[in-house]
């Protein structure tokens, strides 16, 4: 349960990146990657982008707040297991669901030019995608610690993946109003991990304790070992030796699975002043060649009322020695066994739905308002995002974007300016603006991305 809750607290400290692409500029005329939100979108040059940082972006997206699990007790910061950090005032804020997502798209390279009777891209990028789905229940267990209740401590999620993208995109007028593209993507797997507690229970009773879980974790790397350990556990008298997974071994990395995936989209030109749009991204899957899993093996349940609480300190069964003794048999519950490479599997991408509306002002031919929703899919990890935005390009060389959003996650305020004289492009971003920080530099709403990228027109 610590290294849950501590990879969780790092996760809320990370600067990971958190917006596949940068949402707020998918009607700045002068970002060269709305085709990423939509691949019928074609710019009016060609452009080479910088290796590495023609689009990149860092960031995290989360409902649990760095200040929900971090204090600052007598000046320093501490965790909310910290005893001086009250009960009450650390659940005030837990939900019964947290989440957090956290993805990367980093372009190595890029470029996009005009030919074939239309507009061509090429994008080779890293990617990775991170998504934990948390119970608030299990938060509560552990700051409140053993008390007579009955905690469902399931529907703890988490998934991961990372892979290399080879993306060939073209876009094209079909006529005066309609504007279709795709991109065909290429997927190298480099690795993919699914953990789920399906099933847990802890009811805590007087006079003893019963729980049950399911629990399974696949890992699909080119090869991995799990470290075991072994451990006697059980009340005095009745021990047992427990053989049980406790982590990572060894591991090599390389490519260990491949894929392919499309993006369509398509554009509607109503008049001088109105456009409305609609894309699916990321349809695809990748094949992993290994499948090494960890699990409980079906339901494992404990049941005990061996444990025998006396009052008295510097006694065999204090209340502090038998806590200790009823940790291990709690901790039993988590046991998970080596049940080898399962062999290889498919796992279908979080595919995303963006659809969208453009208007022209009439008074002001260099001022448009827009409005986007975008929609991932993908099952217990899926989140939303209805953003409105206003898009001003007052000279050649300069267009800027401020923006409001709704989301899964909460409201937030977006922004970006570019600046593109000839020959050269840079924008920086943000889907989310960082707001309040702690003394440490964390975003206190738990929702921040930096985007920026230079490349060069011509």
């Amino acid at each position: 349960m610590k290294r849950i809750l501590y990879m969780v607290a790092v996760l809320c400290m990370a600067v990971t990146a958190s917006a596949q692409d940068l949402r707020s500029g998918r009607y700045n005329d002068g970002y060269l990657y709305r085709h990423d939100l939509n691949p019928a979108i074609g710019n009016e040059q060609n452009y080479v982008s910088m290796p590495a940082l023609g689009n990149l972006n860092v960031g995290l997206n989360s409902n649990l707040r760095p200040d929900n699990i971090f204090f600052n007790r007598n000046g320093r910061t501490v965790l909310f297991l910290n005893p001086n950090v009250a009960t009450d005032e650390f659940l005030q804020n837990i939900k019964d669901k947290h989440r957090i997502v956290q993805n990367l798209r980093m372009q190595i390279l890029g470029f996009g030019f005009k030919a074939w009777g239309g507009y061509n891209t090429f994008e080779i990028n890293a990617r990775e995608n991170v998504s934990v789905n948390l119970p608030g229940s299990l938060l509560r267990l552990a700051k409140e610690g053993v008390e007579n209740k009955t905690y469902d401590i399931g529907n703890l999620n988490a998934h991961a993946d990372a892979y290399v993208e080879l993306a060939l995109g073209h876009s094209r007028n079909i006529d005066d109003q309609w504007r279709v593209g795709a991109k065909v993507k290429i997927l190298l797997g480099v690795a993919n991990v699914d953990a789920n507690v399906n099933k847990g229970i802890l009811e805590l009773r007087d006079d003893k304790f019963i729980g049950v879980t399911d629990a399974i974790i696949q890992t699909s790397i080119k090869d991995v070992q799990y470290k075991m350990e072994n451990k006697m556990r059980g009340p005095a008298g009745q021990q047992t030796m427990h053989r049980y997974v406790s982590g990572i071994d060894k591991t090599k990395w390389g490519v260990n699975g491949f894929g392919m995936a499309f993006d369509l989209g398509a554009e509607y030109k109503i008049d001088d002043n109105w456009k409305v749009s609609l894309s699916l991204l990321d349809l695809g899957w990748i094949g992993w060649k290994n499948n090494f899993v960890a699990s409980t093996d079906g339901e494992h349940s404990v049941e005990t009322d061996k444990y025998i609480f006396n009052l008295k300190d510097n006694t065999e069964h204090s209340f502090d020695n038998e806590k200790e003794r009823l940790a291990e048999g709690v901790a039993q519950l988590y046991e998970l066994k080596d049940m080898g490479n399962a062999g290889s599997r498919s796992r279908s991408l979080g595919a995303t739905l963006t659809w969208g509306a453009e208007y022209k002002t009439k008074f002001y031919d260099k001022l448009t308002f827009g409005f986007i929703n975008t929609t991932r899919i993908q099952g217990k990890y899926s989140w939303t995002d209805f953003r409105f935005s206003a898009n001003v390009a007052p000279i050649k060389a300069i267009s800027a974007t401020a923006n409001f959003a709704f989301t899964t996650f909460g409201a937030s305020f977006g922004w970006l300016i570019n600046i593109h004289p000839t020959g050269f492009n840079l924008f920086v971003g943000m889907d989310h603006t960082l707001g309040k920080l702690a003394k440490q530099g964390l975003p206190l709403s738990g929702r921040a991305n930096v985007n920026l990228g230079i490349n060069f027109p011509f």
